[in-house]
């Protein structure tokens, strides 16, 4: 669990690749951005001819996914019909593909993620308690990077050397001053904003380390009101 941004997908995969399942696949499934007709689709894949535009046999994720890790972001997002084919697939262990008859047996690691609260989606009804308690054998949640700023640094680190590759740059780092600006921004976008801010800072930056002047005009603003509230209260 975690706001948007926090990086939920990178430790998924961290936790697919340092485990005996590494050497088999890593399945994503954005749970969100699915249309409700096709999740079942999706998810056990079909036969030919389930339906109109089914001209062919799929391989849905979970079997893609058989012996690895499916990642289901997104899962509060799902309909109250795919919540109960989602449950009883963890349940069986099986699958059956949409307009088919064979059982395929599964044997997935599956990792969900959501940035909302399960267990007020369940009070609320909008998510099934049993599907809950399946999936929650193991929560983790991340906090926002404004409550982690000593990671700050070491992501700034991280992207630099990744970006300078791509283009094709020699930045060695952030100011002193400007590093400072950053870890005190609030950062509502999480990491991801962060890895945006960086990216656009390099991008501008013509001189071996980023200064203040480099960065967004979202972020020197944001930091600048956060100043200016602050220098109020102390007064």
């Amino acid at each position: 669990t975690g706001e948007s941004g926090t990086g939920k997908e990178l430790v998924a995969r961290a936790i697919h690749f340092n485990s005996p399942r590494k050497d088999n696949p890593f399945v994503v499934v954005n749970c969100g951005a699915i249309p409700k007709d096709l999740i079942e689709s999706e998810f056990f894949g079909h036969v030919k001819g389930a339906f109109t535009d089914a001209k062919e046999e799929k391989t849905g994720k979970f079997e893609l996914a058989h012996k690895g890790t499916i990642f289901l972001d997104e899962v509060s997002e799902l309909s109250p019909d795919a919540q109960v084919k989602l449950l009883r697939a963890l349940g069986e262990r099986e699958i059956v593909k949409v307009g088919g008859a064979k059982t395929i047996p599964i044997n997935v690691r599956v990792i969900a993620a959501t940035n909302k609260n399960l267990e007020d989606q369940v009070k609320k009804g909008y998510f099934r308690e049993d599907l809950y308690f399946r999936l929650a054998v193991l929560s983790l949640h991340l906090p926002p990077l404004r409550e982690r700023k000593q990671d700050v640094p070491l992501l700034c680190e991280h992207f630099i050397k990744k970006y300078n590759q791509e283009l094709t740059k020699e930045i060695k780092g952030f100011s002193e001053k400007t590093l400072d600006h950053l870890k005190n921004y609030v950062w509502p976008g999480n990491v991801r904003e962060l890895e945006n801010v960086i990216y656009e800072s390099m991008v501008l930056c013509d001189t071996p380390w980023i200064e203040e002047v480099n960065l967004p005009l979202r972020v020197k603003s944001d930091y600048l009101c956060l100043l200016y509230t602050s220098d109020a209260a102390d007064e």
